[in-house]
């Protein structure tokens, strides 16, 4: 991981217990669950655990001690900075099992859902101003016709939904996926959100790589570094790729009972960053259905969620969308679904030209000689055969089977009519009734 400094505005750190924005019952209560669970026993490691600064956790630890909940233990730890360490009493265990049976979420203290929203807005993906160059960079791998770019660049600068439409094998899901990677900066993900006393698990290993921060130097007179919230986790603007099992549930709050806790669903996951719906229309529900489930959040910048009891809340939506089908539009949407997109963008096969570039490239990553008699007889004999559809997939699936044919026969890698028409006999499946 890189180390870096954080270009987006950092959350500041609560300075006192009130300044969190949570309760004091619910903060005790996390404090004493994470001391019964993970069995740390000094301020130091509970701020770590807990997410909050020495000061504040101290400040904490001293209100829980009032309560008779804990008790110092009247020694010093030599190993931990001869801090000193704490221990829960007998009531403290009896209400921290109480507790536990409420709900089993301990660790972190989790950010007010209002808190969060300013956070979103400091580091909302509308903020980005990608360039020309930074696209062409992330898509230096892909050979795109030269226009695309000129639809592309506005549709993600925007923050905005975007369809790629087009027929399979083209390459809508590398250039989603490069979309994703020129997106350089980083933003600060809740480990958990608190709503109406509610924990909502958020930050996900899954979904989110967290990114290493910048490290003071020790010998600096200001120090900036590492002094944001610790109830965030600085990573990259995350990405959430599904495709044919997207269901509607999957965009609904997740209840486990047994911890009887939540946990976020995937577009909240995503905030900040990138949600790829892949192969829209091969999922169980209808497209129509999917795109209905997002009118409001891609219209209205909010989602709507509900808790086990029935009460819904709005949550931030901040979320680059892309919509990538092999169907035309006009087929799984009507014209009221098709409005709610901002951008539609059609991703063609190649041109010759390109196809022969996009040829090149890949013998040539594949350590594959090119042969002038085998890409005649493939460009004059075999693609006529398909009326000379191009598509971004085949120079791999060619020259791949070819590289396994010759890895079989113990050849060197070569080219040749003859390889070319068994590496195309794979390509494609032919017609005809099985007897069953």
């Amino acid at each position: 991981m890189n180390m870096q400094t954080p270009r987006v505005l950092t959350p500041t750190a609560p300075r006192t217990l009130g300044e969190t924005g949570l309760s004091l019952v619910m903060m005790r209560d996390i404090l004493i669950k994470t001391m019964f669970r993970t069995n740390l026993d000094t301020v130091g490691d509970l701020s770590r655990a807990i997410g909050l600064t020495i000061p504040v956790t101290q400040e904490l630890v001293d209100l829980v001690r009032t309560q008779r909940l804990l008790e110092a233990m009247g020694t010093l730890h030599a190993t931990s900075g001869n801090e000193m360490g704490y221990q829960l009493t007998d009531s403290g265990k009896a209400r921290a099992l109480d507790a536990l049976g409420q709900s089993e979420y301990y660790g972190a203290m989790p950010v007010p859902l209002d808190t969060y929203r300013e956070q979103v807005t400091r580091q909302s993906i509308r903020n980005i101003q990608l360039t020309r160059d930074q696209l062409t960079a992330a898509m230096g791998h892909l050979i795109l016709p030269p226009d695309l770019l000129d639809t592309l660049g506005p549709a993600v600068t925007s923050g905005r939904s975007i369809l790629l439409y087009g027929p399979p094998g083209n390459g809508k899901s590398s250039i989603s996926n490069g979309i994703r990677d020129a997106m350089g900066d980083k933003i600060f993900v809740p480990r958990a959100l608190e709503y109406s006393g509610q924990v909502i698990t958020v930050y996900d290993p899954i979904v989110h790589t967290e990114a290493e921060m910048a490290v003071d130097d020790p010998n600096a007179l200001r120090r900036s570094a590492n002094r944001f919230d610790n109830r965030y986790v600085f990573c990259e603007r995350p990405t959430v790729i599904t495709g044919g099992e997207l269901t509607l549930d999957m965009l609904d709050l997740t209840y486990n009972a047994t911890a009887r806790t939540y946990q976020a669903p995937l577009q909240l996951k995503a905030t900040g960053g990138v949600f790829i719906v892949d192969d829209l229309g091969r999922q169980q529900e209808s497209p129509q259905a999917l795109i209905n489930r997002w009118i409001v959040p891609l219209e209205e910048g909010h989602d709507i969620l509900a808790l086990q009891s029935g009460e819904k809340f709005s949550v931030p939506f901040d979320t680059l969308v892309i919509f990538s089908t092999n169907f035309h539009p006009n087929e799984i949407f009507d014209g009221a679904a098709l409005r709610r997109i901002f951008f539609k963008i059609k991703i063609d096969g190649p041109h010759q030209e390109n196809f022969l570039k996009i040829f090149a490239m890949v013998a040539r990553k594949r350590k594959m000689p090119l042969d002038e008699a085998s890409l005649v007889h493939l460009l004059k004999v075999k693609y006529p055969t398909i009326d000379n559809l191009y598509a971004n997939y085949q120079p791999i699936f060619l020259i791949d089977q070819m590289i396994a044919i010759c890895n079989f026969e113990g050849l060197p890698y070569h080219m040749s009519p003859a390889l070319i028409d068994r590496a195309w006999a794979n390509m494609f499946v032919r017609d005809e009734v099985i007897a069953r």
